[in-house]
C-alpha cells in the first residue's frame, strides 16, 4: 500500500482460520491482533481487513471459488493434512495462509502468489499492471 496506495490499487485482507487454526480470534477482535500480537509493535493496516471467511472447503466464500477456478495453483504439494481444517480437500486449494491473488483494474484475476513468493515480484507484476 505504501508503494501504490497512490494510484488505482488496493489490498484487501480476508483473516482464516483453516490453516492450523491460527487465527481463533473473532472478528471484532482482528485488528487488535494484528496491532498487539501479530505483527503487533503497533501495526494498523492501510488497508481493509474483512471478517474472517473461509477459503477452501464445502464453505468457501464465492470470491475464493472463483479465484481458484480462475487461476491455476501454484504450489503442487498440498502439505501436512493434519494441519488443514476443511473437506473436501482439491488440488486448487490455497495451500496456507499469505498466498496472495493480484486482479487487474477491470476485476479480471491476473497472477496468484504462493506464500513464498519473493515481494519484489509481486511488486514488478503490481508495477506492470498499473
Amino acid at each position: 500500500m505504501e508503494m501504490f496506495g497512490d494510484r488505482n490499487f488496493t489490498v484487501l485482507a480476508f483473516p482464516c482460520n483453516q490453516f492450523g487454526l491460527q487465527s481463533p480470534e473473532v472478528n471484532h477482535e482482528t485488528l487488535n491482533i494484528l496491532k498487539y500480537v501479530r505483527p503487533g509493535g503497533g501495526f494498523v493496516p492501510k488497508f481493509p481487513v474483512f471478517g474472517k471467511v473461509e477459503v477452501n472447503g464445502l464453505n468457501e466464500d464465492p470470491l475464493f471459488s472463483y479465484l481458484k477456478e480462475s487461476l491455476p495453483f501454484v504450489n503442487p504439494v498440498i502439505g501436512d493434512l493434519k494441519k488443514f481444517y476443511w473437506s473436501p480437500i482439491k488440488v486448487n486449494d490455497i495451500r496456507w495462509n499469505f498466498e496472495k491473488f493480484l486482479i487487474a483494474g477491470d476485476g479480471m484475476p491476473f497472477k496468484r502468489y504462493e506464500l513464498h513468493c519473493p515481494i519484489e515480484i509481486v511488486e514488478k507484476d503490481i508495477a506492470d499492471l498499473l
